[in-house]
Parts: structure tokens; C-alpha cells; sequence
């Protein structure tokens, strides 16, 4: 449960502080709604005998709204070192997975490499960009963060976990227990409607990871990608659920390369505040 960390200001009524705080979350979620939303548009007007196929669309927009984002300062250029970060890491789990035969792209497209087309490197910067921006907009804390080396190591465990697992026993389970014991201290704090609250980091991971479960039926739904043995219009297994809950670890760990002073060893306090706001550059070597 979210809980206030420091304030004495008195907050918005409930409800509308509920749909101020969706309202920031879905800013800081800009570029997967944009993602989302063309995948969303373009299934419903793309016609079969168009020069430019659908897939390509998507990357020409993707690229576009990147642009954009950096153009408008919506993006800051430490934010485009995490999503290029996304980029390199997500599409080449994609050229794995493709290739073992976990899902599929079953449209044409010229701006495809190894059967990926290559918008899909954004669906996981997406997510790079929406915990970033989040750092930044919520001037979120997180503590008592464990040792980042730890925290690494987890995260590289999951990563590779998601490439072995198809030759080798699968740990996930390790994996999850690892994630509890790391993180069962930390709480996530940020600043909504005007004060400090916080919430537990394994809760914000069930949260997050339950988010992109209907970002995946969105995507198979509309046909953009297809799991191998689903059939049209059929749910994505819940199983996916703990995937995404692990790879919510590997998205902050990598974040943290950037973003290091978002975190911090001991308990967040009221005399933090002075400290300023956790994304500051200069702030990042602070913390572990």
C-alpha cells in the first residue's frame, strides 16, 4: 500500500489525486502510448496492397517519435542513453527468441533482420524510457537500495536465464526468491499530487509487470506478433507474468547504470529532501 513518506501539506481529495497521479504516469509512459497507439492504428487502417508495409510504418513512427521527444525536450539526452541501452538488449533477445521459436512476426516487412523487424527494439526501450522519465518527473528514491553489484548480478542471472532456460534447467524460481531477498526492504519514493509517498519495489514490480501483460495481449490481439501454439484471439498465458515481473529488474538495473543517484543504501528520511532531486547527474555516483 502507498503510504505518505514526508509531508505536511494536506492532498487532493482520493479521487482526484488517483486520476492526477494515472494522468503522470501515462505522461511518463509517453512513448509506449505512442507505441501502443500505432500498433493499435495502423491495425485498424493498413490496407494489404500499400507500398509501405505495416512493420515499416511502425519503425518509421518509432524513429519519428524518438525524434521528436528529443527535439521537444519531452526526452533528456541521459534518458536516450538508457532507451539505446533497451534498444541493443531487447532486439537481440528478439533475434534469440524468434529463432528458438517462442513468437513470431507473421507480416512482411523491408526493415526486418532475422525474421524482426526492427520496431520491436523500441517496445522494450519504451519501458527504458518510462522508468527513466519516472526518476525524473517523480524525483523517485530508491531505498535502502542494496549493493549495486548485487543488483547487477540478478539482473544478469534474469537476462541469461531468458537464452538458457531453452537448453538448460530453468531458474527462475532462484530467480524470484533472489529478487524477494534483494528487495523486500526497498520502497520506491516519489513525489504525487504535491507529496512524498512511497510504495514497496516488489509491489511496483507486480504492478509494472501486470501493466505489459496487456501491453502483450494488445500486441497479439492485433495480430503484431503471435506466440508459438496461440491461437487467434486467445489470451497471453499468465505464466508470461513472472517474465515480466523479472525483466522489471533487469529494466531498473539498467536504468541504474545511467541513473545511479536514484538510489540509496540506507533508509529514505524527511532530511533527504534537502538533497535534492535523485536524477540529478551530479548525484550519480551517490548511492549504490
Amino acid at each position: 500500500m502507498m503510504t505518505d513518506a514526508a509531508t505536511d501539506a494536506p492532498g487532493p481529495r482520493p479521487l482526484a489525486g488517483l486520476f492526477r497521479f494515472l494522468g503522470h504516469q501515462l505522461w511518463a509512459a509517453l512513448f509506449a502510448v505512442i507505441l501502443l497507439a500505432a500498433i493499435l492504428g495502423t491495425k485498424l487502417i493498413w490496407q494489404e496492397g500499400w507500398a509501405l508495409t505495416r512493420y515499416d510504418a511502425l519503425v518509421l513512427i518509432a524513429v519519428a517519435s524518438q525524434v521528436a521527444m528529443l527535439a521537444f525536450r519531452l526526452e533528456t539526452w541521459d534518458e536516450f542513453k538508457v532507451i539505446l541501452l533497451f534498444h541493443l538488449t531487447g532486439t537481440v533477445m528478439e533475434w534469440f527468441k524468434v529463432s528458438a521459436g517462442s513468437w513470431s512476426y507473421p507480416e512482411a516487412g523491408v526493415i526486418k533482420l532475422f525474421d524482426v523487424p526492427l520496431f520491436t527494439g523500441f517496445m522494450y526501450a519504451a519501458v527504458g524510457s518510462y522508468i527513466a522519465r519516472s526518476i525524473r518527473l517523480f524525483d523517485i528514491v530508491l531505498a535502502p537500495f542494496p549493493p549495486f553489484g548485487l543488483v547487477a548480478a540478478l539482473a544478469v542471472g534474469i537476462y541469461a536465464n531468458f537464452f538458457a532456460h531453452h537448453f538448460l534447467p530453468d531458474i527462475r524460481l532462484a530467480l524470484f526468491a533472489a529478487s524477494v531477498l534483494l528487495f523486500f526492504r526497498t520502497r520506491l519514493t516519489l513525489t504525487a499530487g504535491g507529496r512524498r509517498r512511497s510504495v514497496p519495489m516488489l509491489g511496483a514490480a507486480l504492478l509494472v509487470a501486470g501493466l505489459l501483460y496487456i501491453a502483450e495481449n494488445i500486441g497479439t490481439f492485433t495480430g503484431t506478433w503471435v506466440y508459438a501454439g496461440q491461437k487467434a484471439w486467445e489470451p497471453v498465458r499468465l505464466g508470461m507474468l513472472g517474465s515480466w515481473y523479472l525483466l522489471f529488474f533487469v529494466s531498473f538495473a539498467t536504468v541504474l547504470v545511467v541513473f545511479r543517484g536514484a538510489s540509496r543504501p540506507g533508509p529514505w528520511l524527511r532530511s533527504n529532501r534537502a538533497s535534492g532531486p535523485a536524477h540529478r547527474s551530479e548525484a550519480r555516483g551517490s548511492g549504490s
